[in-house]
């Protein structure tokens, strides 16, 4: 472990309190975020939802250390992300935060296996192992076979699964989800939640789906409501959610 990559002490794995983030300044100034309060838990899926603009995407950006906040507290995996020097915030991102983005961003000229080895490679793991990790997690959300095609040779859902191995193949304990079914039809959209769920259920692991698509809220754990910046409620779902073996209706969006 890192010496910057905290410990852990309780059950919940992200804490924000009060976190402010402004863009730009004077007359030009948008607030993004006017204190956001929010927990999410180890071994749970908490849904970011809520209009366009309302601050989802930079919550978890911020989350991830991939932008900085302005004020308030915050604590990942029981570290400070503000406390870090660029080096090592740049190493807790790649040790411990995987995306899974809207748009998939797998690059055209690698192969499935390439594209999902990225991560590791970053991290300096030698290619041949890299690539041995690739095709298991590739396996393992069920394109097994497909390491050597190009990803323009696959169908959505297909290129979906193939991001979500590629948060997945260094293990990370903080998931990430950009609107991750926004681009898949009803019963792709369905599978590759499955998945997602599953996922969650890790115990030294949290996840974050930021979503439109009120068709999922059935696997959530939680349910953070986003408004001007600010968490206005979360809801704690009164049934058990949805996981990797649950089978979808006929038409499971209807």
């Amino acid at each position: 472990m890192s010496p910057a990559a905290g410990t852990r002490d309780d059950d919940v794995a992200i804490r924000l309190t009060d976190v402010t983030k402004t863009f730009g300044k004077g007359d030009s100034a948008v607030p993004a975020l006017r204190g956001a309060t929010l927990e999410a838990r180890y071994g749970e899926s908490t849904f970011l939802v809520g209009p366009s603009g309302c601050g989802k995407t930079t919550l978890i950006s911020i989350v991830a250390g991939l932008l900085h906040r302005d004020g308030g507290a915050m604590s990942v995996l029981g570290t400070d992300l503000g406390s870090l020097s660029r080096g090592q915030l740049t190493r807790w991102r790649s040790e411990n935060v995987g995306f899974i983005f809207q748009a998939f961003n797998l690059i055209p000229q690698l192969t499935v296996a390439e594209n999902v080895s990225v991560p590791l490679v970053i991290r300096g793991v030698r290619r041949r192992e890299a690539l041995r990790k690739a095709a298991a997690i590739l396996d393992a959300v069920g394109l097994g076979g497909r390491e050597r095609s190009r990803p323009n040779k696959l169908s959505g859902g297909q290129q979906q699964r193939v991001a979500i191995a590629r948060s997945l193949v260094h293990d990370p304990r903080i998931l990430v989800c950009d609107e991750p079914t926004s681009a898949l039809d009803a019963s792709v959209g369905w599978k590759v939640m499955q998945q997602i769920a599953a996922v969650s259920q890790h115990p030294d692991r949290a996840v974050l789906v930021v979503t439109h698509d009120e068709r999922i809220f059935p696997f959530a754990h939680r349910i953070a409501h986003m408004d001007d910046g600010r968490i206005k409620r979360v809801d704690q779902q009164s049934h058990q959610p949805l996981h990797a073996g649950a089978g979808a209706p006929e038409d499971p969006f209807r």
